[in-house]
């Protein structure tokens, strides 16, 4: 062991005053609170439960309610539960007493310490390690609980088809909506289910979800009907809106070298049995937003204090489509599919390349803004200038377009299709279009797992890639496509949002397609034409 004077040592040893000052004297921000008395409120009366512990959880949510903590202007902790991938739990909370560093990385390379202390315990969703079930009974039915919160990401709203009385429901949603149950019998208590989830109408999926699994264990008699009633009761039971922004990357290693030369320990990267890359710490980018729309029937954490907007839903509606289908998720897909293509492994090292800095640009100003959503609390303008001036550019970001890649099949639809429709509600020629089917063409070069010097990549994770890249599989070796051999993947609206084919995009795409796939190299070519 290095001694305390040269070393910061560990997060656990953080109530130690020596220690603590060793902190403070390299710059990292600490609970001002005091966490034992802290988790004995919670205890005694919990009031939030947040589903999802990855990166995103503890950089934004988790901080937001230390901030308050810190000012006094609150008393109760966060309740953090892990439904999918347990051993973040057991190895990246409970080691540490629930805390963590969050990592703040600047534009301007400052880089921000601070120790998050608001969780007070953590739990798995788990159902065969009984201790952290009975918890989770109990908290459900506390008359004092406020909010049931998710970052689960957007598949965590599937839900089985097969799930029945003899089988105990497995995924999230399943055991969620088994937990309301409890809560249910425990006195029908007021609830807000609030998903952070960076997907679209994501309060509407979460509602969904729960739905189907209450319909049908009621249909099969396992759950009382009065309970779907108690569900569809919005002055009971709330599933607001939300829209939330933060770029939260794995832990990089570039951030542990700078731990290390302060001195800190707890900085070795944890990557789980279900490939989960976390850490003590969590890195992040500067900015942030949280819109939530305003509707908690037994009361919330006063969130304002710390910046978030609350507000009525149609706002919500217009910030998240705003983001999502305009001014920063679009931008993202466009950089992870070219980022692939052309061998990057950096999204800031890709806004380095004026060919794809320029397209990104030209696709957010000028196919874009002329149907942006305007929330109104938000300006899309300054949204849009921050997002590639500042964040995309921060050369201290570690964000991969490999990370960014995942799951394309399912982003698509929004980011590029709610675009496109209204083009159509317009009444506008879609043909007049260059940047957004340009980057549909580069999708469909991308499954074919050949980057633009012809050498063999892997795609990025993704619950339709085998299926479409088997259409595409014909076409490697820089082989022309028609139209109609393309059919069976442009006509989909569950990928694009639209028949590409009736919007009257399938000949431009496919000509795009086949531009990029003539030969090594033609990629670049057409993107450096498009300047």
């Amino acid at each position: 062991m290095i001694c305390v004077e040269d070393r910061i040592v560990r997060l656990i040893q953080i109530n130690d005053e020596k220690i603590r000052q060793e902190f403070i004297n390299k710059g990292y921000t600490l609970p001002e609170y005091d966490r034992d008395r802290l988790r004995q409120q919670t205890r005694k009366a919990p009031v939030w439960i947040h589903f999802g512990t990855g990166n995103i959880f503890r950089a934004f949510p988790a901080a937001v309610l230390d901030g308050l903590l810190n000012e006094g202007a609150y008393d109760k902790g966060i309740i953090a539960v892990e439904g999918f991938d347990y051993e973040i739990i057991d190895r990246a909370y409970k080691p540490f007493d629930d805390l963590s560093l969050a990592v703040t990385l600047k534009s301007d390379g400052a880089v921000k310490k601070r120790i998050i202390g608001s969780v007070t315990d953590s739990l798995t969703a788990d159902f065969n390690r009984r201790d952290d079930l009975e918890t989770l009974k109990n908290l459900f039915g506390s008359p004092s609980l406020q909010v049931i919160s998710f970052t689960i990401t957007e598949k965590g709203y599937s839900v089985r088809k097969d799930s029945d009385k003899e089988h105990f429901p497995v995924d999230i949603m399943g055991k969620v909506t088994s937990l309301l149950y409890e809560r249910f019998l425990a006195g029908a208590f007021p609830i807000t289910m609030l998903s952070m989830d960076n997907c679209s109408h994501n309060g509407d999926r979460l509602k969904e979800a729960v739905l189907f699994y209450a319909d049908s264990m009621a249909w099969q008699g396992l759950y009382d009907s009065a309970f779907t009633d108690y569900l569809r009761d919005e002055d009971k039971v709330s599933f607001p809106l939300t829209m939330i922004d933060k770029i939260t990357p794995r832990p990089d290693e570039a951030v542990v070298d700078i731990l290390r030369r302060d001195g800190f320990e707890d900085t070795d990267i944890i990557i789980t049995d279900k490939n989960t890359y976390t850490a003590a710490f969590v890195n992040a980018e500067e900015t942030q937003y949280l819109v939530i729309e305003d509707r908690f029937p037994n009361g919330r954490p006063p969130l304002e204090k710390q910046g978030v907007y609350f507000t009525d839903r149609d706002t919500v509606d217009k910030a998240e489509k705003m983001k999502v289908c305009t001014c920063l998720n679009p931008l993202h897909t466009a950089l992870a599919i070219f980022g692939c293509l052309l061998s990057y492994d950096l999204i800031w090292k890709e806004m380095q390349d004026e060919d794809l800095a320029s397209f990104v640009r030209n696709m957010a100003y000028s196919e874009g803004m002329p149907v942006v959503t305007d929330p109104g609390i938000i300006s899309p303008e300054a949204f849009a200038d921050e997002v590639l001036n500042r964040r995309l550019v921060n050369p201290f970001m570690p964000d991969t377009p490999q990370r960014i890649a995942c799951d394309t099949s399912q982003k698509l639809p929004i980011r590029f299709g709610v675009t496109l429709k209204a083009y159509i509600k317009k009444g506008a020629d879609l043909t007049k279009l260059r940047y957004i089917p340009t980057v549909l063409a580069g999708y469909l070069r991308y499954l074919l797992g050949v980057d633009d010097n012809g050498n063999d990549f892997t795609p990025s994770p993704d619950p339709l890639l085998d299926e479409l890249a088997a259409v595409m599989r014909d076409f490697r070796g820089f082989k022309s496509a028609t139209a109609d051999a393309l059919r069976p993947v442009l006509s989909r609206e569950d990928v694009f949002g639209v028949d590409l084919y009736k919007a009257g995009l399938a000949d431009m795409i496919t000509d795009r397609f086949n531009e990029m796939n003539k030969r090594p190299g033609m990629v670049r070519e057409v993107l450096k034409n498009m300047r």
